[in-house]
């Protein structure tokens, strides 16, 4: 079989990345009729593992795994939910080692992505051991991860709002992708031709808010509509 799409979730720490992916990999199936599966972040791993933070040159090291994790789950399903991707460690790499090597390859990966979804900065920050540094890194991270999408032209779209409308956001912002694969009855189309009907289709551009509604109106201002 050819090789799946991969839907590449990136968002600062504590913004729902898990919570997402295991329910977009939960649904997806009824929608497309195909196999779907999620890659879960290997750093998670590697900290259980070694009890302990990665030093800055582990972490490239880290970024291939989790590469390599997402590359033989697309090649045995049709449908991969990607809990975080290599560019979140050479963002990471760049907030706190000033490493900035690894953000060229880590971009390229999502040319190869059929979707890149941004998660929001408006959930409550939650401790999480040795995976969260604190809620004052999630703005800087939300603002590198905004600044390597742009900078390397992938298109992306940010999904807020808490428990089922985060889900059902992430849903619409996928729909274009999935109209092609929608399986009968399950209200996708509908959904799709409700949000159009207010928003017309378009691209993330807002970098200084996760508001959906405000991303729009600032998209229209700069049409001048």
């Amino acid at each position: 079989m050819s090789a799946g799409r991969v839907i590449a979730l990136v968002g600062a720490e504590s913004t729902g990345k898990t919570t997402l992916a295991r329910a977009l990999a939960a649904q997806l199936p009824a929608l497309t009729g195909a196999p779907v599966t999620w890659v879960g972040e290997w750093l998670r791993e590697w900290c259980s593992r070694e009890g302990r933070t990665p030093r800055s040159d582990e972490q490239a090291a880290i970024a291939a795994e989790q590469q390599r994790r997402i590359d033989a789950a697309a090649a045995t399903h049709a449908w991969v939910v990607a809990d975080t991707t290599p560019l979140m460690t050479a963002v990471y790499s760049a907030l706190l080692f000033g490493d900035r090597s690894l953000l060229p390859l880590a971009a390229q990966a999502h040319h190869g992505y059929a979707a890149t979804l941004l998660t929001a900065v408006d959930l409550p920050w939650q401790a999480d051991g040795l995976m969260r540094d604190g809620a004052h890194v999630r703005a800087p991270v939300d603002r590198l991860v905004r600044e390597a999408l742009a900078a390397h032209g992938i298109v992306w779209s940010v999904v807020g709002g808490a428990g089922e409308a985060r889900v059902a956001a992430a849903l619409d912002a996928l729909a274009p992708l999935l109209r092609a694969h929608a399986a009968p009855g399950t209200g996708l189309f509908t959904r799709l031709a409700e949000r159009e009907a207010v928003h017309a289709a378009w691209t993330w551009v807002c970098s200084e808010c996760d508001v959906p509604d405000c991303e729009h109106a600032t998209r229209r201002q700069r049409r001048g509509a």
